[in-house]
């Protein structure tokens, strides 16, 4: 049997860290496996479903390159097909209409909990057979077995099982004609013919009764896989400080998608001491059993550091594109200033991230805004700053205009004025950048143009002389 996995995600908010991690876990299931991965969208919550957030969803997905073979479906569009279904039930007596109205269900529940009872449906419309009539209290409960447990072998958690007399007669389709979560999921997946179920563990109550609907149903029942939560660096639950934010979010302060894929399939897998997974490597290796039953923790500096190696280790032409679009969000024109590619060669080594690379980039692809006074005191008023920058100026006008040439022109200069590479560089770096701090001096030279680069140098001695 083909494996067949899928992510369904709730488009009432967007696609954060615990959801991408699923969704990447249910991804490598399927390709390690040679199987299929289906996208769903799962929006019969009408009141906080957006169309908002399912483009977000989906952005992030084609972000981070989690491409489905099918999908996305969409819920709302099946609500015959689940009407269907929930009526079968009906007619094979595993589902019955009731019509409690909302204070009676509250009373009902109140009156269990006066006995020390869990607050739950008393089966009042089981056994009646009511017909179906027009009724805004009108739901379709599913008939429970009241005998006998469930159990399931969960991949993750192990065995678990829960008894049936803990289970009351669920409601699976409202008053609201809408189908219930529980009902829906179950029709979805076996119409979509998912094998495996790989979802968060906060859906590990709901799993005994999906169960139950599949036996009723005479399917066959998936296997199950529940993922233990993530939590931040403290051991708490992720919150919109500590890292519960959108996965665009990590996008717009420049994160990889592949460094971020990365950090997640280590939130709860691993593979011996590794640390550093492509892609490839990842569907070879990654195993749903594998996964831990223990909590993970978000550790946004470790996301930092495996962003940067991969800055610093990716071809620059393939990170090209990403860095493009972090410019053109600063509105930047690359157009005007050096290849993006020649600007991750100079400043890789030196930021964690796209956000601080295009902060370090703007004095390539913008006027100097504003001097160091510190710096010019130092570096610009002594007595051989004119000389050097006056020396360098003509020979950087001829050179051929590639770092290494640039660095001989340097070079040149200061066997000329008998000057250390210091006092040659510490002018020049200041007049490209307008402070005493850049990358290398030939790179800072080089990603200025030659046009603008003979400029500045000009403004330079201007400024040098007072």
């Amino acid at each position: 049997m083909t494996v067949r996995t899928r992510f369904a995600p709730s488009p009432t908010g967007f696609l954060h860290i615990g959801g991408a991690r699923t969704a990447l876990y249910c991804w490598l299931e399927s390709r390690r496996r040679g199987g299929e991965f289906i996208l769903r969208i799962e929006d019969t919550d009408r009141e906080r479903s957006t169309d908002a957030a399912v483009q977000a969803i989906l952005d992030a997905m084609h972000w981070l390159g989690l491409d489905a073979d099918e999908g996305p479906f969409y819920q709302t569009q099946r609500l015959d097909r689940y009407k269907q279904v929930a009526d079968e039930l009906v007619a094979a007596g595993k589902a019955y209409y009731a019509y409690e109205s909302k204070a009676e269900i509250e009373a009902m529940r109140e009156a269990a909990m006066a006995k020390g009872e869990k607050p739950r449906y008393n089966g009042y419309y089981r056994d009646r057979n009511e017909p179906f009539r027009e009724d805004p209290n009108r739901v379709i409960r599913f008939r429970n077995p009241s005998e006998g447990s469930v159990v399931f072998d969960d991949k993750v958690k192990g065995r678990i099982e829960w008894a049936n007399n803990e289970l009351d007669d669920l409601v699976i389709f409202r008053s609201d004609g809408w189908p219930t979560y529980n009902f829906a999921v179950v029709v979805d997946d076996i119409d979509m013919g998912i094998t495996e179920v790989i979802r968060g563990d906060d859906h590990v109550n709901n799993t005994p009764r999906q169960i139950n609907i599949y036996h009723a149903l005479g399917a066959k029942v998936p296997e199950f896989a529940h993922l233990p939560m993530i939590l931040d660096k403290e051991g708490k639950k992720l919150s919109k400080r500590t890292s519960a934010v959108s996965v665009m979010e990590y996008r717009d302060d420049g994160f990889l998608p592949h460094a971020l894929l990365n950090y997640l399939v280590r939130l709860g897998w691993s593979h011996g001491d590794q640390e550093i997974f492509s892609r490839e490597e990842m569907i070879a290796l990654f195993d749903i059993a594998d996964v831990n039953k223990a909590a993970s923790r978000f550790d946004t500096e470790k996301l930092a550091w495996l962003n940067q190696h991969y800055l610093k280790t990716d071809e620059p032409q393939s990170l090209a594109p990403e860095f493009a679009w972090h410019l053109a969000r600063a509105g930047v024109d690359t157009s005007h200033g050096p290849a993006p590619a020649d600007v991750i060669v100079a400043l890789r080594d030196r930021v964690h991230t796209f956000k601080e690379m295009v902060e370090k980039a703007m004095i390539w692809y913008a006027p100097i805004a504003e001097w160091d006074d510190k710096a010019v005191a130092k570096h610009l008023k002594n007595d051989s700053a004119v000389a050097v920058l006056e020396a360098a100026k003509p020979l950087l006008a001829g050179c051929e205009w590639q770092p290494g040439p640039i660095h001989q022109v340097i070079e040149q200069v200061a066997a000329q004025l008998e000057l250390g590479m210091g006092k040659i560089a510490q002018p020049l770096r200041v007049a490209m950048t307008g402070t005493q701090v850049s990358p290398s001096i030939d790179h800072t030279i080089y990603l200025a143009g030659r046009v603008e680069a003979l400029k500045r140098i000009d403004d330079a001695i201007v400024m040098a002389r007072g």
